[in-house]
């Protein structure tokens, strides 16, 4: 009886155990299978934000990709003084979420500084200077071209084909040379009627664009536009031991805003080149060397040290830029500024007096340009 008991006991113990183990594998594969469900939905709710953040077509970045030569900068010959000649290429892009071509803007700032044999300035340095697509038939390439279209609608084209690829599809057009000067001419059956160019920096500027792209501020981004003003005021003769010098600011101001006309993102960047020449007016600047922007420059540029904020250019721009996110044009022309020497227009905004010190005046009028240009 006694041996009967415990044989009963052992079984009905063993089954009380097998019984908690399948419990336990039950609710474990539970727990597993409410865990993955979990993180099923936290990832679609992500990918829902995304989608209501940046929809598709809309501006999800936005870039700017620039590149500066010298190249065709001239020492003095004879009679004819030196030239210090800057063309700087600017290519802005706004891209989609999927890294595709929403809207971008081709130009390029083609500025001459011209000096006398006695090596004293004779270009007008109050004079306005105007990039190539603000020039438009004044250019004058309309009489030359073999298709009859000026630089600015040869851009236009081009512009217009690199919408809706991505920068490797757009890397990946076919090219001719068409001689020496024009290496990399279109070669694509919609292009050869529209664009007989070189447009190896174009395409150049397009992936430079890309790889410097910023996310944009807020959701709604429709129009892209650019802002930009060339200086040449900085520029100088001969004078005693200091030698003439050719040197060319071009301020660009990318503005991306949505359809109410509030700024989305925006890039404030400057390209300083300088061109200098000996007392015989003989060019000294390397005409191969790389011409970085401020942006590019980082803290290259050794504004740091001198900033009462302790910021280089590059985190000021930055920080402008940010500051105008969110706001129409009509706001941020109403930003309160006062004059400092050699400053006009400082910011005086308690969210800016310790971000910004430079002078904001031409920048506003960049994003106000950008606005009035944006398509």
């Amino acid at each position: 009886m006694k041996k009967m008991l415990s044989v009963l006991l052992a079984t009905t113990l063993a089954m009380s155990m097998l019984a908690a183990c399948g419990d336990k594998d039950t609710n474990d594969a539970a727990t597993t299978d409410n865990t993955a469900t979990e993180q099923q939905d936290n990832n679609s709710t992500s990918s829902n934000d995304t989608q209501t953040e940046v929809a598709a077509g809309e501006i999800a970045k936005i870039g700017l990709g620039t590149i500066t030569s010298i190249g065709k900068s001239k020492d003095a010959e004879g009679d004819k003084g030196p030239v210090g000649q800057v063309d700087t290429v600017i290519v802005a892009a706004a891209f989609d979420k999927d890294g595709k071509v929403v809207s971008v803007d081709i130009d390029n700032a083609q500025t001459k500084i011209e000096f006398d044999k006695a090596l004293q300035v004779t270009t007008d340095l109050t004079g306005e200077f105007k990039t190539k697509q603000e020039l438009g038939d004044e250019y004058g390439m309309k009489k030359a071209s073999s298709i009859g279209k000026d630089w600015y609608e040869q851009a236009n084209a081009l512009a217009d084909w690199m919408k809706g690829k991505t920068v490797d599809e757009i890397k990946a057009m076919k090219t001719t040379q068409r001689d020496e000067s024009h290496p990399n001419v279109p070669d694509e059956a919609d292009l050869t009627s529209s664009v007989t160019i070189t447009v190896q920096d174009y395409i150049a500027g397009i992936e430079k664009a890309y790889n410097n792209a910023v996310d944009v501020k807020a959701a709604g981004g429709q129009k892209l536009g650019v802002g930009q003003s060339i200086s040449t005021s900085k520029s100088k003769g001969l004078e005693g031991d200091k030698t003439p010098s050719a040197q060319v600011d071009t301020t660009i101001v990318v503005g991306a805003f949505d359809k109410d006309g509030k700024v989305v993102g925006s890039i404030i960047d400057t390209a300083q080149t300088k061109v200098d020449f000996d007392k015989d007016g003989k060019l000294t600047t390397d005409k191969a060397a790389e011409f970085k922007t401020k942006n590019e420059l980082g803290d290259e540029y050794g504004m740091k040290k001198a900033s009462s904020i302790g910021k280089e250019w590059n985190e000021q721009a930055q920080a402008l830029a940010d500051w105008m996110a969110g706001k129409t044009v009509d706001e941020i022309k109403a930003m309160k500024t006062v004059d400092q020497e050699g400053h006009p227009g400082v910011p005086d905004e308690a969210d800016l007096t310790s971000s910004v010190t430079v002078s904001a005046k031409g920048f506003i009028e960049g994003i106000e340009e950008a606005f009035t240009k944006a398509k």
